[in-house]
C-alpha cells in the first residue's frame, strides 16, 4: 500500500495536525483528506488549507481546537457537521464522514484525486502512514486525469461542476470523457447552489494564473452560461472593424491578455513594482483587486448585445458602458461580492471607454487628466490595465507588444503618483468660506463650488485662500 510521509507537510501544518489529535477523543480516528494529500503527492508544494474528516463530532472538535489555540472558529454547516478553524497563513476544515465508513465517505467526494485519506495517528506518531484509496485516485494522479469519484457526486453538490473546471486547469489534468459528459448535463443545476458557494469557486477561478483557459473550458461544458447567463447574447453579437471577434470571444481574449499582464507586471516598466502591490490590495471577503480586474475584463462589454444599433450603415453600441455598469453591479450583487468589490467592478465597466474618448479628443490636457484621476480614484490604474487588455483583444495582439504603442495609457500611468500627491494636499477652501463669500446656505451649490476650487488648486491655478475665492468669482470658476 502506498505511504504518505509527514515530511511532505510544513512545520506549521504538522503542529496544527498535532493540535487536532490532542483535541480529539482518544478513540477517534481523524484522517487528513482532500487537496493537501493530493498536492503533496504531486509535489506542488504545501497547501494552504487542510481538510480533516472524522466519524462524528467534527464541529465540537473544531471548537475545542479553536479554543485551545486561541484561533477563530467558523461554523460551515451544522447539519452536515462541518466547521473551520482559521490560523495565520492556514485554515483547517473539519467535517463528519459523509457515510458510515471512511471508504463510503471518500466515495462520496467529488473527484478521485481528492478521495485520498491518511490516518493522523500513525502519520504523526511514526512519520509515515498508508494512503486509503478506495476509488483509484492514485492511479488517476499518475495518469493526470480528473474523474468523478462516483455517479451521484454532481447531483449531491452541483457546485462541483465549477470545481471540476478549476481543478482541470490548475492541475493541468484532462477531464475523462465520462466526467465531461456528466458536467455538461449537470451544469444547469448550479442554479440551485447558494450564491456564496458559487462565489467562492468563481474567486478561486479568478485567482488562477490561467483564468481565461478555465473560462473557455467552462464555456465548452455549459458551465459559464449557467453561472453568467449574460454570456449567451454576447456570443451571438458580432462587432464591426477593427474588431475581429464577436463580443464573447473578444472578452475571453481580453481576460487572457489580463492573465498575461498580471503575471508579468514587471514588463510594464517602470510601473511594475507599484502595480504588483496595488493589484494585491484586498477588497474584503478574500477578494483582491486583481480578481475584480479580471471579472471586469470579462464583463466590460456585457451590454453590447442589448445596445447594438445600426445607424447610417454603421454598427454602434450607444451607452453600453453606462448600461453595462448597472449590469455589472447586478452581477456583483448576485454573487454576493463585498460592497467594495462590487463598487470597483461597476466603476471599471462604467469608465472602460474613458481613455479612448480622451485619446480621440487629441492631446491630453492637464484638466482632462485631473478629471480622469478624480473620477476614477483608486481604480485609475486598474482601469488602465483593463484598457490595455481590451485593446490587445481587438485583433488578438500581445498586450506587451501593444504597450509601447499606447502613449496615452503610459502617460496616465506615469501621472498617477503626481496626481495622488496633489489630492493629499489640504484644501484651500472649506464650506464655511464658500457660504460666507456667496451668502449660500448648506447644499449642493456649496459642494459644486468647492469642487471647482479644489480642481483649480490641484491644477496649480491658485495657491492661496484668497486666490481660490477670486477664482470662484471669475468666469473660469463658473465654467
Amino acid at each position: 500500500m502506498a505511504q504518505f510521509a509527514l515530511a511532505r507537510l510544513t512545520r506549521p501544518q504538522v503542529e496544527l495536525l498535532r493540535a487536532v489529535l490532542r483535541a480529539a477523543p482518544k478513540r477517534a480516528a481523524p484522517v487528513l483528506v482532500g487537496g493537501a494529500v493530493r498536492d503533496a503527492l504531486l509535489g506542488r508544494g504545501p497547501a494552504v488549507d487542510l481538510d480533516v474528516a472524522i466519524a462524528g463530532g467534527a464541529v465540537d472538535l473544531a471548537r475545542r481546537l479553536a479554543d485551545a489555540l486561541g484561533l477563530a472558529f467558523v461554523l460551515l454547516d451544522a447539519e452536515r457537521g462541518a466547521a473551520r478553524v482559521v490560523a495565520p497563513g492556514h485554515r483547517i476544515d473539519l467535517a463528519d464522514f459523509r457515510a458510515p465508513t471512511l471508504a463510503g465517505d471518500l466515495a462520496a467526494r467529488d473527484f478521485t484525486v481528492n478521495a485520498l485519506a491518511v490516518p493522523l495517528r500513525p502519520l504523526l506518531h511514526r512519520g509515515r502512514a498508508p494512503i486509503d484509496d478506495p476509488v483509484g485516485g492514485l492511479g488517476d494522479l499518475s495518469a493526470r486525469r480528473l474523474r468523478l469519484a462516483g455517479p451521484g457526486v454532481l447531483a449531491d453538490d452541483p457546485v462541483r461542476v465549477l470545481r471540476g473546471v478549476r481543478l482541470a486547469v490548475s492541475l493541468g489534468f484532462r477531464l475523462t470523457p465520462a466526467t465531461r459528459a456528466a458536467i455538461r448535463i449537470a451544469a444547469p443545476t448550479i442554479a440551485s447552489v447558494s450564491a456564496e458557494r458559487v462565489r467562492e469557486e468563481i474567486l478561486a477561478l479568478l485567482a488562477a494564473p490561467a483564468t481565461a483557459r478555465a473560462l473557455r473550458l467552462a464555456d465548452r461544458l455549459g458551465v459559464l452560461s449557467a453561472v453568467f447567463p449574460e454570456v449567451e447574447p454576447m456570443r451571438r453579437t458580432l462587432q464591426p472593424e477593427p474588431h475581429r471577434f464577436d463580443v464573447l470571444e473578444h472578452s475571453l481574449r481580453a481576460v487572457d491578455a489580463c492573465d498575461r499582464l498580471l503575471a508579468r507586471l514587471s514588463a510594464l516598466a517602470p510601473f511594475g513594482g507599484d502595480l504588483a502591490a496595488h493589484v494585491a490590495e484586498p477588497l474584503g471577503g478574500g477578494i483582491a483587486r486583481r480578481h475584480v480586474i479580471k471579472l471586469a475584463t470579462l464583463l466590460h462589454d456585457v451590454s453590447k448585445p442589448e445596445t447594438r444599433r445600426t445607424v447610417g450603415g454603421r454598427v454602434r453600441f450607444f451607452e453600453h458602458d453606462v448600461i453595462g455598469a448597472a449590469r455589472a453591479r447586478a452581477i456583483g450583487e448576485r454573487l454576493r461580492l463585498p460592497q467594495a468589490a462590487t463598487a470597483v467592478l461597476e466603476r471599471l465597466v462604467r469608465h472602460h471607454l474613458r481613455p479612448m474618448h480622451l485619446g480621440a479628443a487629441g492631446a491630453l490636457t492637464p484638466r482632462a487628466r485631473y478629471r480622469f484621476f478624480r473620477d476614477l480614484g483608486s481604480e485609475a490604474r486598474d482601469l488602465l490595465l483593463l484598457v490595455l487588455a481590451d485593446a490587445s483583444a481587438v485583433r488578438g495582439e500581445s498586450p506587451f507588444r501593444l504597450w509601447p504603442r499606447m502613449p496615452l495609457v503610459r502617460e496616465l500611468m506615469a501621472g498617477w503618483e503626481d496626481q495622488r500627491e496633489a489630492f493629499r494636499r489640504e484644501p484651500l477652501l472649506r464650506g464655511g468660506d464658500v457660504m460666507a463669500r456667496f451668502a449660500l446656505p448648506p447644499g449642493p451649490e456649496v459642494g459644486r463650488l468647492l469642487a471647482r476650487a479644489r480642481e483649480a488648486q490641484d491644477l496649480g491655478l491658485v495657491e492661496t485662500r484668497e486666490e481660490a475665492l477670486a477664482y470662484l468669482d471669475s468666469p473660469a470658476g463658473h465654467s
